[in-house]
């Protein structure tokens, strides 16, 4: 009992200067700027602060690391598809952030592959080799793909390596090519469908064996930095797809091909591709649209700071007779072109088929579309061109700031039919006569 007291008596005992220097020193320990009212809450919300910042980092995971190399995968020519397909199941099932990595300096030969979700968490598949496709037209029992990736969420491809569709034995068996082959189905090489929340950024795109990159029935995509190549005279080999998809965002590519650079077609709505470089093939489309009397709804695309260099066709819209349905909101803005035919084009009588088509009283509807900043020089005589349907016509179509020469000795013309046309700004070559 008396060591007690004694200790109480030291404590009270202290002076007030003594105590006052113990209480700066133990305040100094937190880490916090206070101020001299110490009941201001800002010192509550700053230590708050400090606490919840490092809950944060004590519960940070790393993603999880899946080399296809430890499945089996060799890279030495041999078939890699089962060693891909059961790296694929590790990474989809896990519950952690995975990064699924394809090594540089290999080449890997897959079979027909559908990389299937949904997966339990976020996967980034980095591509930082090359992934080549089997050449033998039995492997692929699904004539429509080479890899398919369906039902993914929150979903990214990227790491500077190379998607080699390997496509020239199917472009060599192509009607297109050879009109004596019956025309048969080949794969595009790479298909996005029913995938939520993508991006595909930083990847090499070669010789498909037709499409480059599709994206079907998907949401919230974006498509940057992508290079895609295949000869211009390979047929069928557009570039990038898009159907049936919405909120999609093409940015700073490069698209070298035999067929479109960017095809657009029914059921995509909010597209928006812009600094894209095209050519050579068969320019910017929308469309086709309408084919086999099929209904077709495409809106709200923006098209900007594109430049086209020797294409059969700079930003179209193409429509088969006989569909339904309506093409509208359209803009293609900032567009340098350079030896390009047909710069201009609506065609809604489109026909790609050996026999001719037949004259027929209903078509997509096309209306608001405007060319803003349209400028280069054209490889064909016509370097506007609206062949629109006699019934319905084009409706609200406007040309502003169009300047359009050709490439020879000359002077550009412009043909108009059936267009609801107006001119803002300098345009040149105008339609002489307007409905």
């Amino acid at each position: 009992m008396q060591l007690c007291l004694c200790q109480k008596v030291k404590v009270t005992m202290f002076s007030q200067s003594q105590f006052l220097s113990v209480l700066l020193i133990i305040l100094a320990s937190f880490p916090f700027s206070f101020s001299s009212d110490l009941g201001n809450p800002l010192v509550v919300l700053d230590l708050h602060r400090h606490h919840r910042t490092r809950r944060l980092q004590s519960t940070s995971v790393k993603n999880v690391t899946v080399n296809v190399d430890r499945f089996g995968a060799k890279g030495d020519g041999g078939d890699d598809t089962q060693a891909f397909m059961k790296a694929w199941e590790k990474a989809c099932s896990s519950e952690r952030g995975v990064e699924l990595v394809v090594p540089k300096d290999r080449v890997y030969h897959l079979k027909p592959m559908n990389f299937s979700g949904p997966c339990k968490s976020h996967v980034t598949l980095k591509i930082y080799g090359t992934i080549k496709a089997s050449t033998k037209r039995s492997d692929y029992t699904d004539r429509r793909h080479w890899i398919l990736f369906t039902n993914l969420n929150n979903f990214t491809v990227e790491g500077g390596g190379t998607i080699n569709g390997n496509g020239r034995k199917w472009w060599q068996n192509s009607c297109k090519v050879n009109e004596s082959l019956p025309c048969t189905l080949a794969p595009n090489a790479v298909t996005f469908f029913g995938c939520n929340t993508l991006e595909v950024d930083n990847v090499r795109f070669r010789n498909a064996q037709k499409m480059h990159l599709s994206f079907e029935s998907c949401v919230n995509v974006k498509a940057s930095n992508l290079i895609v190549t295949a000869p211009g005279d390979s047929p069928n080999t557009d570039g990038i797809h898009v159907t049936a998809t919405q909120n999609i965002r093409i940015s700073n590519c490069l698209i070298r091909t035999g067929d479109d650079c960017i095809s657009i077609v029914s059921g995509s709505k909010n597209v928006r591709a812009e600094d894209i470089t095209c050519g050579p093939g068969h320019g910017i489309s929308i469309g086709s649209l309408g084919a086999g009397n099929s209904q077709a709804e495409v809106s709200d695309v923006v098209v900007s700071r594109a430049k086209i260099t020797g294409t059969t066709n700079g930003l179209r819209i193409k429509t088969w007779q006989g569909g339904s349905g309506n093409a509208t909101n359209i803009r293609f803005k900032n567009v340098m072109m350079a030896n390009v035919s047909n710069p201009i084009i609506i065609d809604q009588h489109y026909c790609d088929q050996d026999s001719p088509c037949q004259e027929q009283a209903s078509a997509v509807k096309i209306s608001n579309v405007v060319y803003e900043n349209v400028k280069g020089t054209s490889a064909s005589k016509v370097a506007v061109k609206f062949d629109c349907s006699k019934l319905f016509g084009c409706q609200e179509i406007l040309l502003k700031d169009v300047n359009l020469t050709p490439l020879a000795n000359g002077i550009a013309q412009a043909s108009c039919e059936h267009v609801d046309l107006s001119h803002r700004g300098t345009v040149s070559p105008k339609c002489s006569s307007l409905i």
